[in-house]
C-alpha cells in the first residue's frame, strides 16, 4: 500500500472484480430474460436504492471502492442515501429535494460527457 495515497493493488483487483461481476450479473438478465437494456437498467438502479435503503450497499462500497460505487446500482444507493438524508433534515418534504441534490451532479456528468461524445464522434441514427 502506497502511504502517501492509500491506493493497493488488492484496493484495486477487489474493485476490478466486484465491477466485472456487477456487470457479468447485468449481461447474464440481458441474455437469459426478454428483459430489453432499458429494462435491466432500470432493475440495476431499483436494486441498487433497495440495498441502500436496507443498509448493504454502504459495506459493499466499502469493501470494493470503484467497483461498487461506479456502476449503476450505486445512482440508485445515491438516489435513497439522499432522500434518507433530507428526510432527516427537513422532514417528509425533504425526500424529494434530497434525491435530487443526490442526482443532480451523476445527471449533469452523464449529460456532459454524452455531449461531449456526440461532439467529437459521429453517432449513427
Amino acid at each position: 500500500m502506497d502511504a502517501a495515497t492509500g491506493l493497493s493493488l488488492g484496493g484495486f483487483v477487489t474493485a476490478f472484480v466486484v465491477g466485472g461481476l456487477i456487470c457479468v450479473l447485468a449481461q447474464l438478465v440481458l441474455d437469459l430474460t426478454r428483459l430489453t437494456g432499458a429494462h435491466v437498467m432500470v432493475l440495476f438502479v431499483v436494486l441498487g436504492a433497495a440495498a441502500g435503503g436496507l443498509g448493504l450497499y454502504d459495506p459493499l462500497i466499502r469493501f470494493a471502492g470503484a467497483g461498487a460505487s461506479i456502476p449503476l446500482p450505486a445512482f440508485g444507493h445515491a438516489l435513497v442515501q439522499g432522500m434518507l438524508k433530507g428526510a432527516a433534515t427537513a422532514g417528509l418534504s425533504g425526500l424529494l429535494g434530497g434525491g435530487l441534490s443526490a442526482a443532480a451532479l451523476p445527471l449533469t456528468v452523464a449529460i456532459l460527457f454524452g455531449l461531449a461524445m456526440a461532439l467529437t464522434f459521429r453517432p449513427k441514427g
